[in-house]
């Protein structure tokens, strides 16, 4: 099973389609506080569907709260940052590796991505800022999920 985990994901609708994201690929969501809004919001369940009552939403106060929990290798975690030059499409990826994703306006803090020894880019025209959270969180997971021949995670 693919992890994604949100580093305190501001915008209930993203939030929302990332969880019909999960279940729909078979995916674990992690949330690392505090929010943007609360996970009973009407926009993250108008954007989550029915989902919100198959997914299983996990909360962590820090990322190495989140680590240790889940007894995590840091060398299985996918940071994704516009600061790196390795292309998501260029790693190999297994059953139970961690996305990481930073805040919708800000990305991943420095210090994050300096903890994380796998930084991931997905490439874009120049001079543009971003994707939207839940379009990269599904670019990214649908590739690991290919490689691994979209199994039933």
């Amino acid at each position: 099973m693919l992890n994604i985990l949100l580093y305190k994901p501001l915008i209930p609708h993203n939030t929302g389609n990332i969880i019909r994201l999960c279940v729909n690929i078979g995916a674990n969501l992690h949330l690392i506080r505090p929010y943007g809004f609360e996970l009973d919001n009407k926009h993250l369940r108008r954007a989550g569907l029915d989902y919100l009552d198959f997914s299983l939403v996990h909360e962590y106060d820090t990322l190495e709260e989140y680590v240790q929990i889940n007894n995590i290798n840091l060398n299985r975690i996918f940071a994704t940052t516009s600061k790196s030059k390795n292309l998501y499409t260029d790693q190999v990826y297994k059953n139970y590796d961690t996305f990481l994703f930073g805040q919708e306006d800000l990305g991943l803090p420095d210090y994050i991505v300096k903890q994380i020894p796998n930084n991931i880019l997905i490439p874009m025209q120049p001079n543009n800022r971003s994707l939207n959270l839940s379009n990269s969180v599904s670019i990214v997971c649908y590739e690991a999920w290919r490689q691994l021949n979209f199994e039933k995670l």
